[in-house]
């Protein structure tokens, strides 16, 4: 591959000091989950490893994942890692259009073979031969093939690529199919969301430019470092669901107060994303801080896992609290189950050891 800036080069021509970068090095290191003594091999990485050539295809799905990437709150993130990472081919984005935008297209994968990183956004539809997306004349299951075969790693962006999401929900009429059932020969990074985290997208990148190899994966082959944790574990109301403090309704008393939104559908028991933590928007928000439950959108078959806005035993997760779906639903009486009942055998545990201690304390003072 022909010598080409190095993403620091870039960084510093975009002017930018090596001070920013050296907090861009810092910033992402941490967020990858990698410990402070990783942030030299981040920094070499930059300093020296020249860009890789990016081919970044769009099939069926609504172009969210890169409007987030676009919008990620860090500044080096949105102007140098998506505008700088040689990115040869993607419809939304690039000038050209026709002839030219393919002959770009075929070009790089013929130049870079076995270089280059492929980066799909949206399912692929494999009924009819495919013919419900096309491009160029051609099927984007053809193009998926035919791609593939050169890459070096694949990434697939948000839960189309990675899982279907609603193009696959039933009774997924054009056989909208995630690219890893598609593609079995190659290394697949699956980042789920809808979209997913502009930063846990850069941060992906990041660790594959710095440590040429993909990151550790979990059972869905999404990278632990972002999907390893339940956004039920971060989540901030979670005080109030081990107390048994619930919304009823989206505009009752315990809403305003920011009680936990379990009954409400919130699926964030069951759902792996770092949104909690990192969040979104330069960090203000995420859906639950918003008021609104998780709906589980890095989830698989999240669309047809039941209403969103009822939460429902049979939804797939994991131990007891799954059971407590009869919550509250009885007028005059209370069903707990799973760990709603620990939490109130824990606080009836606590009552009884709080009047003990007064009784002893009486005692005491009439002695």
């Amino acid at each position: 591959m022909e010598e080409s800036p190095t993403i620091y080069e870039q960084i510093r021509t975009s002017g930018y000091s090596r001070r920013d970068f050296l907090k861009f090095c810092a910033w992402v290191t941490a967020f990858m989950g990698i410990e402070a003594s990783g942030i030299g091999n981040v920094v070499r990485a930059m300093e020296t490893k020249h860009r890789l050539p990016v081919v970044w295809f769009h099939f069926q799905e609504c172009t969210c994942c890169s409007e987030s990437f676009l919008r990620s709150s860090h500044p080096i993130v949105a102007e140098i890692i998506l505008d700088k990472l040689s990115l040869a081919y993607t419809e939304t984005l690039q000038a050209a259009a026709g002839y030219q935008a393919e002959e770009v297209l075929y070009n790089t994968m013929k130049k870079y073979k076995g270089e280059y990183l492929m980066l799909v956004e949206g399912s692929v539809p494999t009924d009819n031969d495919g013919v419900y997306c096309c491009i160029a004349g051609k099927t984007s299951l053809d193009i998926v093939k035919e791609a593939a075969e050169g890459a070096k790693a694949i990434i697939s962006w948000g839960s189309c690529a990675s899982n279907g999401c609603i193009q696959a929900a039933n009774p997924n009429p054009t056989g909208a199919t995630p690219i890893h059932k598609i593609i079995k020969n190659k290394p697949i990074i699956n980042v789920p969301g809808c979209p997913p985290i502009g930063e846990v997208m850069a941060g992906v990148i990041v660790y594959l430019l710095t440590f040429d190899r993909i990151p550790e994966l979990d059972g869905m082959g999404r990278p632990k470092a972002f999907y390893s944790r339940r956004i039920h574990d971060t989540c901030y109301r979670r005080p109030n669901y081990d107390a048994g403090l619930f919304v009823e309704s989206f505009d009752d008393e315990s809403a305003r107060k920011g009680y936990c939104l379990y009954k409400m559908g919130c699926k964030g028991p069951v759902t792996y994303n770092a949104c909690a933590v990192t969040k979104w928007n330069n960090g203000v928000s995420y859906p639950i801080k918003s008021g609104h439950p998780c709906i589980g959108c890095s989830e698989e078959n999240f669309w047809d896992n039941g209403p969103f806005y009822q939460h429902l035993a049979s939804f797939p997760g994991f131990g007891i609290e799954t059971t407590a779906d009869d919550i509250g639903l009885a007028v005059g009486a209370v069903t707990v189950a799973g760990i709603a009942a620990h939490a109130v055998r824990a606080n009836i545990k606590k009552r009884k050891l709080i009047n003990a201690d007064i009784e002893e304390s009486k005692k005491e003072g009439g002695e």
